[in-house]
C-alpha cells in the first residue's frame, strides 16, 4: 500500500474543484467498506448468520471505523503525505480503538472468565504490562491492514481522479470527528469502562499514540531514483497475499509472533523498494490492498463464528462478502486502467 515515491513529494493536495457528488460517494464508500472489512468480512461474529443484524450494526460502527478511516486519509492527503503517513495514522487509530474506546488490549486481563473475551488464553503476555503481545499485534496491527489502509487503498483507486484529492471540507470533517465521538462513547460505556486498564496504562497508551502521531508527520516521503522495473502487479499482490494469509493464521505464540512481525517489516521493505522503482503505480497499490480484502474473505469460510450460527447462512454471508468485494476490486481496477492511461 505505498504508491510511486515521486508521487509524494510533500505538497498540499487540492481539492477538488468540481464533482462533489464524486467526493460525497467516495466518502460513503470509505465510511461502509472500513466496517465491513474490519468486522464482517472475517466472519467470527454472531450475527454473521443474520445479515439484517449486520446491515443494523453498521449504525455504530461506520462511525466507529469508517469515520477513522476518512479521518487518517484526508489528514495524509490534506497535507500532500502518502502512504507511511497513513500507516502511521492508522497505527495510532487502531490503538486509540484498541486501548482507549474498547480497550480490548485489557479485556482478558480482567475477564477470562467471560467466554465473549476468553475465546483464546494469553501466551505472549509482555511482563509489567499485562499486555499480550500477540494480540496487541492483532488488534492494532489489524486495524492498520483491514481496518484503514485497504479500505483507503481500494476507495482511492475507485475514486479515479479523486484519488489524491481532499474529500471533504471543514463541516465534512467536522461531522466526522462528531460521529466518531458519539460512537467511540457509546463503545466505551460498553465494553471499555469495566475493562480496568488503569491510568498507568491508559497513559502509556496515550502517549505512544501521540509519538505516533508525530511520527506520522515527520516522515518525509522519498524521491524515485531507482532505474529499475517495478515488479508486475500480480507478483506484488501474490507477495502480499501470502504475507496476509501467514498473518491471520500464524499461532498466537513467541515464535509465531516473531515470525509475524519479521515477515511483516519484510513486505514494509519490498513495498518501500519497489515503490522507488520505474513503472510502480495505482494497480501495485491495489493489488497489495485488494489481495488482504481477497485473502480475508477467503478465510472467513474456515472461521467459527462467535455463538450459534446457521452454517449455510455464515456460507452464504461469507459468499456475498467475497463477492462484493471482488466486485469492487474489479471496479477498482478499471478506474485505476484509465487513471494511468490519462496520465500518459
Amino acid at each position: 500500500m505505498i504508491p510511486h515515491a515521486a508521487a509524494e513529494a510533500g505538497r498540499t493536495v487540492p481539492s477538488a474543484p468540481s464533482s462533489p457528488t464524486g467526493r460525497r460517494a467516495a466518502v460513503l464508500g470509505l465510511l461502509v467498506l472500513s466496517p465491513i472489512s474490519a468486522e464482517y468480512l472475517i466472519g467470527y461474529g454472531e450475527s454473521t448468520g443474520r445479515p439484517l443484524e449486520l446491515l443494523a450494526g453498521l449504525l455504530i460502527l461506520a462511525p466507529l471505523y469508517g469515520t477513522a478511516a476518512v479521518l487518517v486519509r484526508e489528514a495524509a492527503r490534506t497535507a500532500g503525505r502518502g502512504w507511511p503517513t497513513v500507516l502511521l495514522l492508522s497505527a495510532a487509530a487502531g490503538l486509540v480503538q484498541a486501548g482507549l474506546v474498547d480497550q480490548s488490549l485489557f479485556h482478558r486481563d480482567v475477564a477470562t472468565d467471560d467466554p465473549e473475551w476468553a475465546t483464546e488464553p494469553w501466551r505472549t503476555v509482555v511482563p509489567g504490562l499485562g499486555v499480550d503481545a500477540a494480540s496487541l499485534l492483532n488488534y492494532v496491527g489489524g486495524h492498520v491492514v483491514w481496518s484503514f489502509a485497504a479500505p483507503i487503498a481500494v476507495v482511492e483507486a475507485s475514486a479515479g481522479r479523486l484519488a489524491d484529492r481532499r474529500w471533504l471540507g471543514r463541516g465534512g470533517l467536522c461531522a466526522m470527528v462528531s460521529l466518531w465521538a458519539l460512537s467511540a462513547a457509546l463503545v466505551y460505556q460498553d465494553t471499555g469502562a469495566d475493562a480496568g486498564a488503569g491510568a498507568g496504562r491508559l497513559t502509556l497508551v496515550g502517549l505512544t499514540v501521540v509519538a505516533l502521531v508525530g511520527a506520522a508527520f515527520a516522515v518525509r516521503p522519498g524521491r524515485s531514483g531507482s532505474a529499475l522495473a517495478a515488479p508486475a502487479w500480480w507478483w506484488v499482490g501474490g507477495v502480499a497475499g501470502g504475507v496476509w494469509v501467514g498473518n491471520l493464521l500464524l499461532p498466537a505464540t513467541w515464535w509465531g509472533l516473531a515470525v509475524n512481525v519479521v515477515v511483516l517489516c519484510a513486505l514494509c521493505g519490498l513495498l518501500l523498494c519497489w515503490s522507488g522503482r520505474r513503472g510502480w503505480g495505482p494497480r501495485q497499490v491495489l493489488a497489495v490492498a485488494g489481495a488482504a480484502l481477497v485473502v480475508r474473505g477467503g478465510l472467513a469460510f474456515a472461521v467459527e463464528p462467535l455463538g450459534e450460527v446457521d452454517s449455510s447462512t455464515k456460507y452464504l454471508v461469507n459468499a456475498a462478502l467475497l463477492a462484493g468485494v471482488v466486485v469492487l476490486l474489479l471496479v477498482a481496477w478499471r478506474r485505476t486502467g484509465r487513471r494511468e492511461a490519462g496520465a500518459c
